[in-house]
């Protein structure tokens, strides 16, 4: 049993987007163009894999469908129309976790609790969604109290919207479900540390954070042509999370760095060239790099590459994440990211 969606679907066609001649960065598209484009090959992508996984599959086999699937729906600009590597973050993991080189072949199991965090972009405009699959029923309200208060904080989203209201709704949403698992009845909380964004150009997240619990202190209001991931997070452990394991997930925060080692020279060209400012991870670095590990670790300490290391909460916990990028326009929202499934 599949309960990250709520109706049957039919794939759609994996074909690209992109208009015919466009070339990245033309400025042919508006940036609500753009995200339209990026929208629907999200919606594309996940529907994708939303038709063959099952338990058995690598995580591997997972991320690379979903990531080549992007790259046919639109293919052009800095790496392929990938916005940031494709999450997927099991059970107490709770997100910024996707297969590395030599952990790619970890299996997903039928009492697995998965998050499936995309991004896809055109021309920097990146559309952030996200989804939960389960395959036992126990796991149900979980997944619903982080789809449903997703949905409820989109009701009240719109121009001028205190952020803070956001949050309110989230906790009060989340807290409201309950789950038996192996017999145990467990409430359900929001993650505390754990929130969405505003989003930039090229820049997955952007000045502006979204709580999803009652007590955040955030006096900032949703403004007109702002793009915002509101994504929730409901877990059954401690709701606190810290990094933890092998790292993932990175970004090139200071494009005009410099390296005193030739290898890192030769890293950071490349990094400017395939990725830009957008999020990358260690399966995307070419075999035309060599030592990207080590190298990668020096730009690290550098300063020059931001690491975002797997985020826990405590071990036997599951959680359960949604999430979707909307636009905030005069009359109200347009939510970039939503389809049939949620």
């Amino acid at each position: 049993m599949k309960l990250q969606v709520v109706n049957e679907v039919s794939a759609l066609p994996v074909v690209s987007l992109v208009p015919a001649g466009y070339s990245a960065g033309s400025s042919a598209l508006s940036k609500l163009e753009a995200a339209r484009i990026a929208g629907e090959a999200h919606r594309r992508a996940r529907l994708s894999i939303q038709n063959i996984i099952q338990p058995g599959m690598t995580l591997r086999e997972i991320g690379e469908h979903i990531e080549n699937c992007t790259r046919t729906l639109i293919g052009v600009g800095y790496n392929g129309g990938i916005g940031f590597p494709t999450g997927l973050s099991l059970n107490a993991c709770a997100a910024h976790d996707t297969p590395n080189p030599k952990t790619a072949d970890r299996v997903l199991q039928e009492n697995d609790v998965l998050k499936i965090d995309i991004g896809t972009h055109l021309d920097g405009h990146i559309v952030d969604s996200a989804f939960t699959v389960a395959f036992k029923p126990e796991y149900a309200n979980l997944l619903l109290a982080a789809r449903d208060s997703v949905y409820e904080c989109l009701k009240i989203a719109g121009p001028d919207t205190p952020l803070k209201d956001i949050g309110e709704k989230a906790e009060e949403v989340i807290r409201s479900y309950e789950v038996v698992i192996d017999g145990k009845t467990c409430g359900v909380r929001p993650v505390l540390n754990l929130n969405g964004h505003t989003i930039e150009q090229y820049k997955i997240h952007g000045g502006k954070y979204v709580p999803i619990t009652k007590r955040s202190g955030n006096r900032d209001r949703m403004v007109e042509g702002e793009f915002y991931a509101i994504e929730t997070f409901a877990t059954t452990g401690n709701g606190y999370v810290r990094e933890q394991g092998d790292c993932s997930h990175y970004a090139l925060v200071n494009k005009n760095a410099r390296s005193s080692l030739e290898g890192g020279r030769s890293l950071l060209e490349y990094l400017n060239r395939t990725f830009s400012t957008l999020p990358f991870c260690k399966r995307y670095i070419g075999p035309e790099v060599k030592s990207p590990d080590a190298y990668l670790a020096h730009l690290v300490k550098q300063g020059a590459v931001e690491q975002y290391p797997p985020l826990f909460d405590v071990p036997g916990s599951y959680v359960a994440q949604f999430e979707h990028t909307l636009y905030i326009n005069s009359s109200g929202i347009e939510v970039m990211s939503k389809g049939e499934d949620y």
